[in-house]
């Protein structure tokens, strides 16, 4: 079995971390660790849903160099800065370590500084990590030992984008995203717009031409295309607990047909068991992928103004977080990427 440890277990990410390993065939969760508030407390105190079902005991983030020894993979979920901090002890002993954070995504220091006003602590290991997006970089993650989990809406994007690049059939200058999330991808941390006044019965955009994840998606998409993309990205807050659905719009530049585009997409993911590109003429909905790691997509050509127009949806929280690290954790340890995670969505 692999032994497994998550660090920032209460948050979103972290619990749901916490509940794919539980029911894991091939992992154990021997540790858990959180805000130094919840030390001494067991997990079901902190979130009862747990109950009945774990009861491990929450440490201090400073306690934790006693449990590297009897590790073998140890997933980071906490706020950006503080992964860097930790990550190297783990290493350090040729451990595994899963970061959801944005602490390893962006390669280029001075641009993960400009976006994240944090001085990075570890910038020997950002050029070691590897972009844990499965489709991908299946590859890489087989013989990593760090990886950089992808944001949510990185994650939605670049999944509807990449087939397009990798056939050369959009203008690179002209992609515009425009993605909704629920409110459970700003985190547990209460802020304004938040605040179930300002959320609910509410739709708005926010960090329009400023959002974290811009220049994440930009970077992966550069390196598909092997040219410099600079997307427009508007993302917007939906009154929903969970999933994202990015619509993703571009210029075409050559003559194809709407079958002949689907046909790209179906054999461009013919090996990816979480993407799940649906019949011509069905949409992706939220609701669709709720609580699963899949990934759903459709590809629509928009003759009239020579554009495609690409859907994308996950759940924010599996596939977009939780789902997908434990996806790489499987793929790190030879493992079907699948294990724990062939589920099927909640419906209704």
């Amino acid at each position: 079995m692999i032994k497994a440890g998550i660090v920032g277990v209460a948050g979103y990410a972290g619990i749901s971390i916490l509940q794919i390993l539980l029911a894991h065939p091939e992992a154990e969760v021997i540790w858990l660790s959180s805000e130094d508030s919840h030390a001494g407390k067991k997990i079901s105190d902190i979130r009862p849903s747990f109950n009945g079902i774990c009861d491990l005991v929450c440490q201090k983030s400073g306690d934790l160099s006693k449990f590297v020894d009897q590790t073998d993979v140890v997933f980071m979920a906490l706020p950006n800065g503080l992964a860097m901090k930790l990550s190297p002890m783990f290493l350090e002993k040729r451990k595994k370590v899963i970061d959801i954070s944005a602490d390893f995504r962006i390669k280029d220091l001075e641009e993960y500084k400009k976006w994240y006003k944090i001085d990075h602590l570890s910038p020997n290991l950002v050029a070691d990590a590897t972009y844990g997006l499965p489709e991908l970089f299946f590859e890489k993650i087989k013989t990593s030992s760090l990886i950089a989990n992808p944001g949510c809406y990185p994650t939605a994007s670049i999944l509807g984008i990449a087939p397009l690049l990798k056939n050369n059939l959009v203008d690179v200058n002209s992609i515009v995203i425009d993605a909704k999330s629920g409110v459970s991808g700003a985190g547990a941390a209460l802020t304004e717009i938040t605040h179930f006044p300002e959320c609910n019965e509410n739709f708005r955009a926010y960090a329009v031409a400023s959002h974290r994840h811009n220049p994440e998606i930009d970077q992966i998409l550069s390196w598909i295309s092997n040219t410099k993309i600079n997307t427009t990205f508007v993302p917007h807050l939906v009154p929903m607990n969970r999933g994202i659905l990015a619509t993703i719009y571009a210029n075409l530049i050559q003559k194809i047909t709407n079958e002949k585009l689907h046909e790209i997409f179906k054999n461009f993911y013919k090996k990816a068991p979480f993407v799940r590109v649906l019949e011509l003429g069905k949409l992706p909905a939220t609701k669709y992928v709720y609580g699963s790691n899949f990934c759903d997509i459709n590809v629509v050509l928009d003759e009239r103004a020579n554009k495609v127009i690409v859907l994308s949806a996950i759940d924010n929280l599996i596939k977009g977080a939780a789902g997908q690290a434990v996806q790489n954790m499987n793929i790190m340890f030879g493992l079907d990427e699948r294990a724990g995670l062939d589920k099927s969505p909640v419906y209704p």
